[in-house]
């Protein structure tokens, strides 16, 4: 972890703390002063901009469906109110960005363990999960493939194609279970840490102050 990033820690809370009060503000110009920021940083990162602009496109419908519900069935100031949530869609995801677009699920997980004391057990058992993610992508076309050779076609809506996937995950989940064990990991034992996270105080500062300038500028300042 470069120590010019901010640390993935401080970008979780950054973004619960952020996110929280986005639910209950009413003001369009902080809402693009949040995408405007995270745009830079994710910049600066050097995000994938095409992960970025195709993630930006699935988004658009729920935005322009949002302006457009307020807009035709809304009452009182019914533009302010359409800004307000298709802007809302936008900051939700770049508040989502600066922390999948920049910093891998692992570092995530074992960052949030290590400062927060996030329990162990969730962490390396998410990790597992996403581990097999692979697995289950393969899986899932060999069950369709299996059925086409049975004159059978699974579509991605078919509820059998997936209760096929969950039954076949349920008996990793064993497997999973036993793997883990056997490599030393016992729940609730004290671990040898070997991941390193430099986290400076400014950090903390840091977070502690977007968080309250956002909430001064939204609940008490209140712009348009």
């Amino acid at each position: 972890m470069s120590s010019k990033r901010i640390n993935p820690t401080i970008l979780v809370i950054i973004m619960l703390g952020i996110g929280l009060q986005i639910t209950f503000a009413h003001s369009v110009s902080t809402n693009i002063v949040v995408i405007f920021v995270t745009c830079l940083y994710l910049c600066y990162c050097k995000a994938s901009g095409k992960l970025l602009i195709m993630t930006s496109l699935y988004a658009f419908p729920l935005a322009l469906g949002s302006w457009w519900s307020f807009i035709m069935f809304g009452t009182g100031d019914v533009w302010h109110t359409a800004w307000i949530y298709a802007s809302r869609v936008y900051a939700y995801l770049y508040l989502g960005a600066i922390v999948t677009l920049t910093v891998s699920v692992k570092n995530i997980l074992l960052s949030l363990s290590l400062h927060l004391k996030l329990s162990s057990t969730f962490v390396y058992g998410l990790l597992a999960s996403f581990n097999l993610l692979g697995r289950i992508k393969h899986q899932y076309k060999t069950i369709r493939y299996s059925a086409m050779m049975r004159g059978t076609t699974y579509h991605f809506w078919n509820p059998s194609l997936y209760l096929r996937i969950i039954i076949v995950a349920l008996n990793w989940s064993q497997d999973l279970a036993e793997a883990m064990t056997s490599q030393g990991f016992t729940e609730g034992a004290a671990r040898t840490l070997t991941y390193k996270d430099n986290l400076p105080k400014w950090q903390w500062g840091l977070a502690t102050l977007l968080i309250l300038l956002y909430f001064i500028f939204s609940f008490l300042v209140r712009p348009w």
